[in-house]
């Protein structure tokens, strides 16, 4: 229901503003992360009106036909095992990781994301679109090995019946965004594939004719998770200056119709320190 929620509390939030201050916002913006970004790009294309622009942060992508969270998480939650694990079926699980969207380089932030993300996330989201793959059990088995029965490391969107499309087509996102919008995503996300979700909801809005309405920055060596950062100087780009320069970036583009520069990847700075990265983050690149 968040959906639901975010238009209310927008609502609501215009009916204080207004009440307080005798007059209404001159600006409603919405900006969120992952699942705070779909929240944003759902609000421009469904509720416009409520909005002057957004920013969205890595935002989770729905779609009916995939991809989606229950098509790339489970082929990881199958062949990671088997990669960490070495020997013979190791480079055969690395190249069905990598078809599914994880890309190579990243394959240092695995174990964290196999730890902490992958198994939670799917059978989360699993046990609230499709209940019934594993019967009674709530959502599902942690961890569970390949070929335990209704283990989500086998599940196939695919092959699941048609209620369960219906269910995400719910939620789906259709790339027909009415206010301005920025994305920017990192290329190593391993949670949230770059290949398999912004870049896919990018593609999405030009279709629809709305790209002079977006742009999009893809942060070189940006992860999901911006603490990584720490554990990995260097090797992974914080996202929170990208933020902020996309909210002064958003800023001049509605009050002074100064259009962000285009769409491009951001480029890791060669020989940038970590203390550096930390407040950099340029749009031209």
């Amino acid at each position: 229901e968040g959906n639901h929620r975010v238009t209310q509390l927008t609502r609501a939030a215009r009916q204080v503003v207004a009440r307080r201050y005798q007059r209404p916002p001159s600006r409603t913006l919405a900006m969120g992360m992952s699942n705070g970004g779909y929240l944003v790009r759902w609000q421009l294309e469904n509720h416009p009106e409520l909005y002057d622009g957004g920013i969205d942060w890595e935002g989770t992508l729905w779609r009916t036909e995939g991809p989606n969270l229950l098509t790339f998480l489970p082929p990881a939650l199958r062949h990671y095992p088997a990669y960490a694990a070495g020997g013979a079926g190791a480079e055969e699980a690395h190249r069905a990781m990598t078809a599914a969207g994880y890309p190579a380089g990243s394959e240092f932030l695995w174990p964290f994301h196999h730890q902490y993300y992958w198994d939670l996330t799917q059978r989360i989201y699993r046990e609230e679109l499709d209940p019934e793959f594993d019967g009674a059990t709530e959502a599902g088995t942690p961890f569970c090995a390949p070929g335990t029965p209704a283990c989500d490391a086998d599940y196939v969107y695919a092959e699941r019946p048609e209620a369960v499309r219906k269910a995400v087509a719910k939620i789906a996102l259709t790339g027909r965004i009415g206010k301005p919008l920025i994305t920017f995503h990192g290329t190593y996300d391993v949670l949230l594939p770059i290949s398999r979700s912004s870049d896919v909801y990018a593609q999405l809005v030009r279709r629809e004719g709305r790209g002079h309405l977006h742009r999009y920055y893809r942060v070189e060596a940006g992860t999901h998770v911006d603490s990584l950062a720490d554990a990995f100087p260097g090797r992974v780009r914080p996202l929170v200056p990208c933020h902020r320069s996309a909210s002064a970036a958003l800023e001049r583009w509605l009050d002074h119709g100064v259009r962000p520069p285009s769409s491009r990847t951001l480029k890791l700075p060669a020989g940038a320190d970590p203390a550096k990265l930390l407040t950099y983050c340029p749009l031209t690149g």
